[in-house]
């Protein structure tokens, strides 16, 4: 697999820059150049020389840990964000109790302020919810609220499917066209009349959805990070009103927060990767994969210097810190994509198909697959896979007969990592073990 050189970059701790680099592949790498009349006021990577061919050369310190302080305060803050990720794991664990209503999982997903809809009293106080958030990012979603509301309704159908196609059959054993619960060793899984389980559908889809909707196509856009006068302001100093920070490392501290607000140590988050059930989880399962060993770093290294670039004013660093976590987290979400279909394809492709851990793989690769539309190709405004291509795709996995997973084929399994695996920077065998 290719490797950025950020990551023997930032082993010495410093990073040096000039005005551009202005490559024509997706490579998020940032190099030493010159300044050539194409950048002079900032071309499309976002990078500005301020009007001028002066050197601009810069060396920025990567600090050990994400911690920035002005005048003595902290000036990292994400708490919205970890609201919306303890709303979410409730959330999930309340999809497992068949005694909640409808009501109820829609009123958690679109929390309002005071309602009692979680057992955490500080949950319920928040005027935060996920579903506002869902498919909300800026570059994707703030002028397409055809495919926001088309997203926003999925979410919403398979929360109330759990409760009236699941939890009634909760004690039923599951058989092509009736739902009802599947062994998987030894666990049980609660599956639809065509094998899905919703509630794999709704957390592996809030992943892209929520998370990298959120950090890569909104708070890491210069969209929002130099939205009104956040740069003017950056440069000056000025924080927002009542706060320690200025607005654009609010912005920039926000998509961090998607991804490592609930780490015990958000300074030093790789320490404990899985401490929620969205993308911080699936980080510590690919960095777990000897193939792709270091991607944790490489994320964690990223936001920690776009960081220190936003605090030293240097917005050619922090673009391509930004473009540096835009292609790892796709790769995260493309690789479990893959993984998923491919362990499913191995239990079904024998004489005695293990039926329900084939069920819940496919049930994970479903919803990373649908996630795969909020991923961004770095040095791009596109995303891995289009929304329509997205839904090829599920369609495909649910059509090789009436009976959607009970029907599905090795082959059409096979052919669907493969296609996935081919759109980025790593093998098909590499994503599969």
């Amino acid at each position: 697999m290719k490797k950025s050189i950020f990551a023997v970059m930032a082993l010495s701790g410093l990073l040096f820059t000039s005005c551009d680099s202005d490559d024509d592949n997706n490579d998020p790498i940032v190099e030493a150049a010159t300044c050539d009349d194409n950048v002079q006021n900032g071309d499309e990577t976002g990078i500005d020389c301020g009007g001028s061919c002066a050197p601009c050369e810069t060396a920025i310190e990567n600090p050990a840990t994400y911690s920035f302080t002005r005048d003595g305060d902290n000036t990292v803050s994400f708490s919205g964000q970890t609201t919306r990720l303890e709303m979410g794991d409730e959330i999930i664990s309340v999809l497992k109790d068949p005694t909640t209503t409808a009501a109820k999982l829609t009123a958690m997903y679109a929390h309002v302020e005071g309602d009692m809809d979680f057992d955490d009293a500080d949950l319920n106080s928040s005027d935060k919810n996920i579903r506002s958030k869902t498919a909300a990012s800026a570059d994707f979603f703030s002028s397409n609220a055809t495919d926001q509301a088309l997203i926003r309704a999925d979410f919403d159908a398979w929360l109330s499917a759990q409760v009236d196609e699941v939890f009634p059959n909760w004690q039923v054993a599951a058989t092509p066209g009736i739902a009802g619960q599947i062994a998987d060793g030894s666990s049980t899984r609660y599956v639809n009349a065509k094998g899905l389980e919703y509630d794999q559908l709704w957390t592996k889809g809030l992943i892209g959805a929520l998370v990298a909707d959120q950090v890569l196509n909104n708070y890491l856009s210069p969209a929002v990070l130099d939205a009104g006068s956040n740069k003017a302001d950056n440069d000056a100093g000025t924080v927002a009103e009542g706060k320690s920070y200025t607005t654009m490392e609010h912005k920039w501290d926000e998509a961090f927060g998607y991804v490592y607000g609930l780490n015990a140590d958000a300074a030093n988050p790789n320490a404990d990767l899985g401490a929620d059930s969205f993308l911080n989880k699936y980080i510590g399962r690919v960095e777990g994969d000897d193939d792709f060993a270091g991607i944790a770093d490489e994320i964690f290294q990223a936001f920690k210097l776009g960081r220190a670039a936003i605090v030293a004013k240097d917005y050619a660093v922090r673009d391509a810190q930004a473009e540096i976590i835009k292609q790892k987290i796709s790769e995260v979400i493309g690789i479990r994509a893959v993984y998923y279909l491919q362990q499913a394809k191995n239990l079904i492709d024998t004489e005695t198909p293990d039926y329900g851990g084939a069920f819940h793989d496919i049930s994970e690769g479903y919803g990373f697959i649908y996630s795969l539309q909020f991923t961004r190709k770095p040095n791009s405004n596109d995303p891995y896979f289009s929304k329509a291509e997205v839904d090829a795709l599920l369609e495909d996995l649910m059509d090789d007969g009436v009976n959607g997973l009970w029907d599905v084929a090795p082959a059409t399994l096979e052919s669907m990592a493969t296609d996935i695996a081919e759109r980025f920077d790593f093998t098909l065998a590499a994503a599969s073990e």
